[in-house]
């Protein structure tokens, strides 16, 4: 008698200890990010884009936090993706720059470590379980940086950048093993990326909805090629506007159509950019409808954003339909085009809906941000430039600590790039060794006028600034204009 009493007293305390930690879970609230390809400060209606219909992300905008200066980790994707899940900025990552070209998949060196700590790491150390659907860019199969080693329970997409060039690929990866797509082989277009990602994205959710989970949905889209799928979105669109089409070359020159390589020719490039952008938005209604479907949308923060300035490439133009807005310049750009970015946050009953915030931050902030959300501030052993703006989240600004500087560092052109914000004052650097510009984004959100002859001071603690502001890098040396160094020694 006494053995059955105890069992029922053991039970009896399992069943509370289960019931706390179920009730404790589930007060987690699930963390959605998604990340659009290529999408600029003014392509969504919310930003003030007049032409492009985006009604979901929109609705969105009203039901949260409109961010009006966020900043991306980098003007290209590898590295603001680095940035991202990383938590250190470009001067203190290891990405600085896209690694690789063309569909291959063979790691060099260049993608994140096996000692680059990751958001999903720190999360599914917190008891969520975690996945990467989209475009992750930053290690291929074999590698430190393949998503399934750093931290993702779950991952399904392209693990190369360049391989998500392509809108209707031929093979994907699913936890690091090749998956074909019979419906694109043979050059057929099927079965679209965004497609394919949205459903994976709503099956990853239905399987977990009973446990806190992280999503990390990073679409490819308006990222050239432009090609979409010829629906209802697409012909909506079509011979709305003036059309100059654009003709895929091979080196030599000749018009080709083919999904080798990069870009397929496009009859209607001003159509489809705006269609791949209405289709994007069309992808996140599905999963939020889902969400409130299932009751999970409570309990869920969904952040939105883009990993970069709108680009001018594949046909795409960002002048077509204002893509950066009233911001100067646009991808591969330290301008503000190529790295203020829109952001979004929806938590029902935590964020006030239809709010915005001024408040300056970037990619790096995301990780110290979702530390606070999963519970716990992030772990002083956990080095990272961000700063959490969890604070601005739930409505109390006069709480929220502020950056002393953005950083950014560029190496793609001829010489590296390098910019500073500090509150109102942008500093840009072309080159190490020509002269810093300076803009005023308090007056001049558009840096059309250089005022670093009036605020001489400024510019020097700028420049002080950046003598500091990053860590050498064997592999993304700082690079100085040779054809002024010449002409400089020439005059000497």
């Amino acid at each position: 008698m006494k053995g059955h009493k105890m069992y029922k007293i053991i039970l009896l305390l399992f069943n509370v200890l289960f019931y706390t930690n179920y009730v404790d879970a589930q007060k987690k609230p699930n963390i959605i990010y998604i990340l659009a390809d290529d999408l600029g400060y003014g392509d969504l209606g919310c930003y003030g884009q007049k032409i492009i219909r985006t009604p979901n992300i929109d609705a969105l905008s009203k039901e949260g936090i409109l961010f009006t200066q966020h900043y991306s980790g980098s003007t290209v994707c590898a590295p603001s993706r680095a940035v991202l899940m990383t938590g250190r900025d470009v001067g203190h990552s290891w990405v600085r720059g896209n690694y690789s070209s063309g569909p291959n998949d063979v790691g060099n060196g260049l993608e994140i470590r096996e000692q680059d700590f990751t958001i999903a790491q720190l999360l599914q150390k917190r008891g969520y379980t975690t996945a990467m659907i989209g475009k992750w860019g930053l290690g291929v199969t074999g590698t430190t940086g393949e998503p399934n080693k750093k931290g993702f329970n779950y991952s399904y997409g392209f693990l190369n950048q360049a391989h998500a060039h392509a809108q209707f690929p031929d093979y994907l990866f699913r936890n690091g093993i090749k998956v074909d797509i019979a419906e694109n082989k043979n050059e057929e277009r099927n079965l679209y990326s965004n497609n394919l990602f949205t459903n994976e994205a709503l099956q990853f959710v239905k399987n977990n909805q009973a446990k806190p989970f992280f999503l990390y949905l990073a679409f490819t889209t308006p990222h050239a090629e432009l090609l979409v799928p010829n629906d209802t979105i697409f012909n909506s669109y079509k011979g709305k506007f003036q059309e100059k089409p654009f003709i895929k070359k091979n080196p030599k020159g000749k018009a080709i159509n083919s999904n080798l390589g990069e870009y397929n020719s496009q009859e209607y490039p001003k159509a489809a950019y705006a269609a791949s952008i209405t289709h994007l938005d069309m992808c996140i209604g599905k999963l939020i409808t889902y969400l409130k479907e299932n009751n999970l949308y409570n309990n869920t923060l969904i952040i939105f954003s883009s990993d970069n300035g709108p680009a001018k490439e594949g046909g795409a133009n960002p002048d077509n339909f204002k893509s950066s807005g009233q911001l100067r310049g646009f991808k591969r750009d330290l301008y503000e085009g190529g790295i203020r970015v829109p952001m979004i946050a929806v938590w029902r009953n935590k964020i006030m809906p239809a709010t915005s915030t001024n408040h300056i931050s970037g990619f790096q902030d995301v990780m110290p941000t979702l530390a606070e959300v999963s519970g716990k501030v992030l772990p002083k052993s956990v080095s990272t430039e961000g700063i959490s703006f969890y604070k601005t989240l739930l409505g109390n600004p006069q709480l929220q600590k502020q950056h002393a500087y953005l950083y950014w560092e560029f190496h793609e052109n001829k010489t590296s790039t390098q910019a500073i914000l500090m509150n109102r004052w942008k500093g840009v650097w072309l080159a190490p060794d020509a002269p810093l510009e300076l803009y005023d984004l308090n007056t001049d959100i558009s840096e059309s006028k250089n005022v670093a002859n009036q605020n001489s001071e400024v510019v020097k603690q700028i420049e002080n600034i950046l003598q500091t502001a990053r860590t050498p890098h064997e592999l993304w040396p700082l690079k100085t204009n040779a054809i002024q160094i010449q002409k400089a020694n020439n005059k000497n």
